[in-house]
């Protein structure tokens, strides 16, 4: 079973990969518990401030065209000030403007808090990934990404079960507020990662060419000639998974409540079977990833996530069917991430791995974030399930494409 390999493997990592790993772990679970707890209180939100479908997705999209920008920002950072305490700012950054998001009371008011809080978003994944990377040995990499990856959905999970708890204790008009508030206890992990993580060997003997008086190369370089086919490729493969991926989980309590008229507890038994598919998905696609190769693993997951959401989407089938059908969404639609880690800090050098990394994942997700936006103009003449499903499937072939084009890089060594 994978979760018996996956205790295997980390019992052969020291000290402190293990500590790296778990603040990589506990960033990108804050990072999804601070993005997902929105798109609970988007039918709220409609409600009491009489915001359209566009709008709503404005908002979403907002945090997404930032990330970009921060996760570019925070990897050209990264290789120039370090990985960890770039860490820490993105923590920092993204859980205060979630908090701040709670006291909003018009949609250009939250629009920009999550705007601003993008940035932080971004940031997280880009440095988090690298670090991971560059401190695990090759064949374990894509699973220790992979594991990385996979906390995405403990704090989705966290997030659904606090948006049911909140709603049932609490009027709607104050809940979607305690929401946005509790963003803010997990900043408390900034000093664990003070205190217990430290920089990778790759990046300190990297740094210590530069300062012996080794050329710095600039930020840019991931455009020279060399590079830049590898730089466009990578993003639009981004472009497609993120794509796909916000255009169904954006919309999706939103689909469940209004479409398939499920109530708010109803809602979070359907999203915690999602969630749980999305927890086994990022796990068992590490280890494929390690195994088949990046390539396949992408293309594989890319098809059946197109095919699961066209049915869960376009296909009348009860709500039974559609409760079972949420793991596997969950298992494709998060799994052909746990790759994109390695994969990105295998396409670049180490000089410029932030710079690369940060650029190709958060372009992709700056695009990607047109599809929320998309799917709520689309729903103006369609079904919103229809909506989402036509984006979606566009989405997945843009995955498939792109990784066709790219050089597969499982086992690569990563050098300074």
């Amino acid at each position: 079973m994978p979760i018996t390999k996956q205790k295997f493997w980390i019992r052969n990592t020291n000290t402190h990969e293990r500590y790296a790993l778990a603040a990589a772990f506990g960033g990108y679970a804050i990072d999804a518990f601070d993005y997902m707890t929105y798109t609970f209180v988007i039918s709220t939100l409609i409600a009491s401030w009489q915001m359209t479908n566009t709008q709503a997705g404005f908002i979403a999209t907002g945090s997404l065209l930032s990330s970009a920008v921060g996760g570019w920002a925070a990897g050209v950072l990264a290789d120039r000030y370090g990985r960890v305490k770039m860490l820490q700012v993105s923590v920092l950054w993204f859980t205060f403007f979630t908090f701040l998001s709670g006291f909003t009371n018009s949609f250009e008011q939250l629009l920009l808090t999550r705007t601003l809080q993008g940035i932080g978003f971004g940031g997280e994944w880009s440095v988090g990934a690298i670090l991971i990377a560059e401190m695990i040995r090759p064949e374990h990499r894509g699973k220790a990404v992979g594991l990385v990856q996979s906390s995405w959905a403990v704090g989705w999970g966290v997030a659904a079960i606090a948006y049911a708890a909140a709603y049932s204790a609490l009027k709607p008009e104050l809940a979607w507020r305690v929401l946005f508030w509790l963003g803010l206890l997990p900043a408390v992990l900034v000093i664990f990662i003070r205190q217990n993580v430290s920089e990778s060997q790759i990046y300190i003997q990297s740094r210590a060419k530069v300062e012996a008086g080794a050329d710095r190369p600039s930020f840019l370089a991931i455009f020279a000639p060399a590079l830049l086919k590898t730089t466009l490729l990578a993003s639009l493969l981004a472009t497609g998974m993120q794509g796909g991926y916000y255009a169904v989980t954006t919309w999706l309590p939103t689909y469940l409540k209004t479409e398939r008229h499920l109530s708010v507890l109803n809602t979070g038994g359907y999203l915690l079977v999602l969630i749980l598919g999305s927890f086994v998905g990022y796990l068992v696609s590490a280890y494929l990833s390690d195994k088949i190769g990046r390539r396949n693993g992408f293309i594989l997951f890319a098809i059946a996530a197109c095919a699961v959401v066209v049915t869960y989407t376009q296909i009348p089938i009860n709500d039974t069917v559609m409760l079972f059908l949420g793991f596997p969404l969950g298992f494709f639609l998060s799994g052909i991430f746990s790759g994109m880690g390695a994969f990105l800090s295998e396409l670049f050098p180490t000089e410029i791995r932030g710079s690369g990394q940060g650029f190709c994942y958060n372009i992709g997700r700056a695009i990607g974030s047109m599809f929320p936006v998309l799917v709520g103009y689309f729903s103006k003449g369609m079904p919103l399930g229809e909506s989402i499903g036509l984006l979606a499937g566009s989405a997945y072939l843009i995955v498939v494409v792109a990784a066709l084009l790219l050089p597969e890089t499982k086992g690569k060594i990563l050098v300074a």
